[in-house]
């Protein structure tokens, strides 16, 4: 059974960038460029994984990974976030997240560290979020 990554970020290039690469590596995957409720998105699509870019149109990456973390049904979920502003975030704290990566980024850390988080995490279940 194919692994779920759901990737939120308001860059187009990036989103296809890393949507060619997690297909050709075996995921299927759902791609956002906006959207002022995660929720139902997560519901209806029911990722393994979730990977948020921190700056984006209305709210901060940061924002929504704290309340998916800080939600009953999706606080298993594993969070990436991914921004070219480390130091903004390392200044704010990490939102418990499950892990940052710096753009740019290579590819294949990127997977590598997909790849584990899905490979141990517990299942998900998704509840009327």
């Amino acid at each position: 059974m194919q692994k779920k990554v759901m990737i939120f970020d308001n860059d187009e290039g990036i989103l296809d960038i890393m949507q060619e690469a997690l297909v050709y590596e075996g995921f299927e995957v759902k791609t956002i460029q906006e959207t002022d409720n995660i929720f139902p998105l997560l519901d209806d699509y029911q990722p393994d994984i979730l990977l948020i870019d921190y700056l984006l149109n209305g709210i901060n990456g940061g924002e929504i990974c704290h309340q998916i973390k800080d939600n009953d049904s999706t606080h298993n979920l594993p969070v990436i976030i991914i921004s070219a502003y480390p130091k903004v975030l390392q200044s704010l704290g990490d939102y418990k997240c499950n892990a940052f990566i710096a753009k740019p980024f290579n590819l294949y850390e990127l997977i590598d560290k997909i790849s584990e988080l899905v490979d141990y995490s517990p299942k998900i279940r998704y509840t009327n979020v």
